[in-house]
Order: C-alpha cells, then structure tokens, then sequence
C-alpha cells in the first residue's frame, strides 16, 4: 500500500467512521453533486417531452369535463397512463405517450386500477353506452361496482367562467390564444351544435374535435354533456398505427 493510499484509509477510519456528523456532511456532498449533475442540464432544455402531431389544447366543453371526472374522484380507480409491458398494450393499446399528458394540469396517470385504465376509452363506446354507464354502471358492465351518478344528466354545467379556466391554464404552459379565451363562452354551446355559424372558426381552433350533443338532450348543456365529451377524446389525439407500423418495421 503506497504512502497516500495509507493516508485515506487512516482518514476514512480514524476521522469519517467515527466522527457521524462529519460522515453525514460528506454524505450531504456527495449526494448534491450528484442531484445537480442530473438536474441541472433539465434547465437548459425548453422542454423534456418530444411533441408528436395531433397533440391539441383541450376544447372548453373537454376541459369542463376533466374538471368534473376530477370532482367526482374518477382518478381514484381509473389511471390514463399504459405502462409499456406486453399485457397492457394488448388489454388497452399502445402505451402512453408523454406529449399525450403535456396539457394535463395535473396529469390522471394514477396508480391503482379498480376499474380498466381509460387511456384509449375515446370512441371505444357510444355516447349512449356512456349515458347508459352513468346511470346505472351495472346496465352495461354487470360485474361494475362503479357507483351510479344519473344527476349528471340533470345538472346543468355551469360554463360562464371558463375563459378564466383556459387563462389560468395558458400561464402554466397550455398554448390557448387571445381568440381560444374570447370564444370560450360560445365555443362550449358550438360544440354541442354540429350545425353551428361558427364551426369552421371551432374546427380551426380546435382541429380535429369532434361536434355533437353528448347527453340526448339538445335543449340543455349539462355536465353529462361535457363528462361524455371528455371521455370521448382520450387517447384519439395521436394516430398510433404510425407508432405500430414504425414498430413493425423495426422488428423486420
């Protein structure tokens, strides 16, 4: 053993090992060093998550809807991520993507399953399965243990403020405009109306999204409305058999 290597090992066990503070404050060092070598390239970087095409802002009526999935503690038995394992790509479909979640404030990935994950439940089922689930869980899924929330239908949304929603939104990153939070308003009744003056300033805004009464009952907005039309957009942003064919090339 050389003179210096002698020194560290008498130091290591003369002054480190018995002295625990001293211990804990080279520990503390270490550690931070580390962290900041991690962490602190991240500050440089605009952003972590590689955007991918069709990846949209929420529309109002979408966004009101989240909300109230959010309210009524949805989140607590559905996830909306799909981990990137074999029998969860063939039970709910290709697995999340990052830019999937980018306007999510905050995200519904979740970490228990007591019903299936609702990633890819857009345009899985009809409007009227879902009114249907609302009602009674049990009319359509007889083994549900989901509790029935039938006042949806009944309970007229209360929309007047979202534009105020959408602006707090834009200011933690979500890319709505100046023309997205004048709309706001109308943009939640246009929705609902495939018929509307102003679907092509809707599509424009909000390519893509899909234009339709949700609950049965075009006379009323209610929170079934913007509920179905949540539910109908998750996971329909991003064409996947892009994803899949690019898949199946790399496997040839």
């Amino acid at each position: 053993m050389s003179a210096k290597e002698g020194f560290w090992s008498r130091f290591h066990k003369e002054f480190m090992e018995k002295n625990s503070r001293l211990l804990s404050v080279a520990v503390l060092a270490v550690v931070s060093v580390g962290g900041i070598v991690e962490i602190a390239p991240l500050f440089y970087l605009d952003s972590t998550i590689e955007e991918v095409e069709g990846m949209r802002p929420y529309t109002p009526l979408e966004q009101l809807g989240r909300d109230i999935y959010i309210r009524e503690g949805c989140y607590n038995c559905h996830s909306q991520m799909i981990r990137p394992l074999r029998d969860e790509v063939e039970r709910y479909g290709h697995y999340s993507l990052a830019a999937e979640s980018m306007y999510d404030h905050p995200f519904q990935w979740g970490s228990k399953r007591t019903g299936p994950d609702l990633a890819r439940v857009g345009g899985k089922y009809s409007d009227e399965w879902h009114r249907d689930h609302m009602r009674a869980p049990t009319s359509v899924v007889p083994e549900s243990i989901m509790p029935p929330y039938p006042f949806l239908e009944t309970s007229e949304l209360a929309y007047t403020n979202i534009a105020a929603n959408l602006r707090a939104l834009s200011r933690v990153g979500v890319p709505y405009e100046e023309t997205h939070l004048e709309n706001a308003v109308s943009d939640v009744r246009t929705q609902l109306d495939p018929f509307a003056d102003d679907y092509d300033g809707f599509q424009a805004r909000y390519p893509g999204a899909v234009m339709r009464d949700f609950d049965g009952n075009p006379d009323a907005v209610t929170e079934l409305d913007a509920l179905i039309a949540y539910l109908q957009v998750l996971g329909t942003m991003v064409d996947f058999s892009t994803y899949e064919a690019e898949a199946d090339e790399n496997l040839r």
